[in-house]
């Protein structure tokens, strides 16, 4: 586990820009710096499920999305256990790449921030992987530390911190590793970070490790107390005084709870994100997917096959930061990395303003 403390949500540590080819292409030319509204910006998070992509144009004071794709890869599959990125997550990702490629060209986008979080950090073959993407697709990818990742967690998803809150503890429950972070308004507003923490454990290593297509309540809750003997030193030390504070979760297990709650026939971003969802409301959704057999999971339009296996061990783990920190809301983001990346390279331009 990892913490740290004290640095304003507005102002992160800069760091090395990925590229979509080997001529440093990703920062913006010198010549352009002066018409950052019209270009376009273009994010990809390679994590240890998914790969994800926005592509957009600063508008207004925020942006304004012109193309995604998401696809769930699994390439931290076998990781836990063998240590290595396997040659089908490898063929996987590199197919799920190409097409980021294609549209990061076809949208002409000359501003790109593209990373890889957990699998590539923990993977011995890492360095052969990015080579093997490279070779593939054009897409170099650069990967971040557990520190940049909470810090861009926090810039995608400010927006949904209560206004007329203190704060919030916000956490991203990742495929291989879950951050949480503790943020508080100064006597200006402005957020702060005052604490942040990040574990090795995440849908996909947790779900390896106990089993995720049958999840007995003994089993449950053993992933439950892994999770939290991990959290507990970060809930010792901020988990106090949690007055005016709401919980704010990005992460597929948030968002799949609340399209559960919602009884949605199909998933949709626009109901989801930003959805309140109470204490009591959390655990009857959580007991009513509990419920259901891997099959029902599988068959259900917010989860799917994809996700069937792993949703279990991602509400163990948010149960075990529900338990550190008793909050009686929850604010769902259908957001984060990809959106933080936009935001702070917007910034550094000068296309948005620094909030």
């Amino acid at each position: 586990m990892k913490h740290e403390t004290r640095d304003r949500v507005a102002v992160t540590a800069r760091d090395p820009q990925g590229d979509l080819a080997a001529d440093g292409a990703a920062a913006m030319p010198h010549d352009h710096a002066l018409h950052a509204h019209d270009s376009v910006y273009a994010a990809l998070d390679l994590g240890t499920n998914n790969c994800r992509l926005l592509i957009a144009r600063p508008s207004g004071d925020g942006f304004r999305v012109v193309d995604s794709f998401s696809r769930i890869i699994r390439l931290g599959e076998g990781v836990s256990s063998s240590g290595r990125i396997s040659e089908a997550a490898i063929d996987r990702a590199i197919a799920a790449l190409s097409v980021c490629s294609e549209k990061i060209q076809a949208r002409n986008a000359k501003r790109l921030r593209l990373i890889a979080t957990e699998a590539c950090r923990a993977a011995a073959n890492a360095d052969h992987f990015l080579d093997r993407v490279a070779a593939a697709t054009g897409i170099r990818l650069e990967v971040i530390d557990r520190r940049t990742e909470a810090h861009l967690a926090v810039l995608g998803c400010a927006p949904l911190i209560d206004p007329h809150g203190r704060g919030a503890v916000l956490f991203d429950i990742g495929g291989g590793s879950s951050e949480l972070v503790r943020i508080e308004r100064d006597d200006s507003g402005v957020p702060h970070i005052k604490g942040w923490m990040s574990i090795p454990l995440g849908v996909v290593t947790l779900a390896e490790h106990f089993g995720g297509k049958v999840v007995s309540d003994q089993t449950y809750h053993a992933m439950m107390r892994e999770v939290t003997a991990h959290v507990a030193p970060f809930a010792e030390r901020y988990g106090d005084d949690l007055a005016g504070l709401h919980l704010l979760g990005t992460s597929g297990t948030v968002t799949t709870l609340a399209g559960i709650y919602l009884d949605l026939s199909r998933y949709d971003r626009r109901r989801v994100d930003g959805i309140w969802l109470s204490d009591d409301e959390l655990t009857d959704t959580i007991a009513k997917l509990h419920a259901m057999s891997y099959h029902d999971r599988a068959s259900n339009h917010c989860i799917g096959v994809e996700r069937a296996d792993l949703v279990l061990a991602g509400c163990a783990i948010l149960d075990a930061i529900r338990r550190s920190f008793p909050l009686p809301r929850l604010r769902v983001a259908d957001r984060g990395l990809r959106e933080g990346m936009l935001v702070q390279m917007m910034r550094e331009d000068g296309a948005i303003a620094v909030a």
